[in-house]
């Protein structure tokens, strides 16, 4: 049974940081590209970062290029999700998923796990 389990959420400051980690069970490291998206209230769930599968490839929304940072370490099988100078429209639930496609993408349809969410809260 595959699990994505996040953790790391939690209430932050304007210009602050936190790290968001996703720990995969069930599913082997280095075969399914990561990506983290993220829902704020009354808003559809948007993509924020993708990492390929080997790690040398990642992917960034425009909204949090330069500020946050994805990572992996696949053998932990573990994604991470460093965000620094965080905003209050940083503000959201912060998924993890995996997705067994070869190439990047940010359509949320096309990642096959999920896990349940980490909520982030910055505070102005």
């Amino acid at each position: 049974q595959v699990q994505l389990a996040e953790s790391g959420g939690g209430l932050v400051q304007a210009g602050g940081s936190l790290r968001l980690s996703c720990a995969a069970s069930g599913l082997t490291s280095s075969t399914y590209f990561m990506g983290w998206f993220r829902q704020a209230p009354g808003k559809e769930r948007e993509f924020v970062a993708a990492i390929s599968r080997g790690g040398g490839n990642t992917y960034y929304a425009d909204s949090v290029k330069g500020r946050f940072t994805i990572s992996r370490d696949n053998t932990k099988n573990t994604g991470y999700l460093q965000m620094s100078s965080l905003k209050p429209e940083d503000t959201a639930v912060y998924y993890c998923a995996a997705s067994y496609r070869y190439s990047y993408t940010k359509i949320s349809s096309e990642y096959n796990h999920w896990g349940m969410g980490t909520q982030v809260t910055v505070s102005a």
